[in-house]
């Protein structure tokens, strides 16, 4: 991966938790009492959602991390075997937030999206994207 991409990002690779705010948010979720974790997931998404200004990076960060999450628990769902994910296991998330997942990822690739401008400016754009686009498909199921 490019250098200007690493120090733009805090990113290593194109891994929903390959980046510093997705290890950051893994840690806030490990740090918080079990019953909290999904309000937190919640949060994450809704706000992404309810954004009408530019979206940041860190907070698509913590989208594509929350989506990752959500979509490991179901079928079709990649396990998260990333030593950046969460330590402490996650709850039974409700089935509200796999909607929930799939708006805020589509708010994380539209034009006024930090990070979905990062990628575009890399040669991984496209991979990128790919991986976005499995997410919501294991969420739409």
């Amino acid at each position: 991966m490019p250098d200007v991409m690493i120090a733009a990002m805090g990113t290593w690779d194109i891994g929903h938790f390959d980046n510093d705010a997705a290890a950051d948010f893994s840690g806030a979720l490990d740090d918080a009492p079990q019953t909290e974790r999904e309000a937190i997931i919640r949060k994450a998404l809704v706000t992404t959602i309810e954004t009408e200004d530019f979206l940041d990076s860190y907070d698509a960060c913590k989208v594509m991390a929350s989506a990752a999450l959500i979509a490991a628990q179901l079928p079709g769902g990649t396990p998260i075997t990333t030593a950046y994910a969460p330590d402490e296991p996650m709850p039974v998330f409700s089935a509200d937030l796999r909607p929930l997942a799939v708006q805020a990822l589509d708010r994380v690739v539209a034009k006024d999206s930090e990070l979905a401008e990062l990628w575009d400016e890399t040669e991984y754009s496209e991979k990128w994207r790919q991986s976005v686009a499995e997410l919501r498909a294991v969420l739409l199921t």
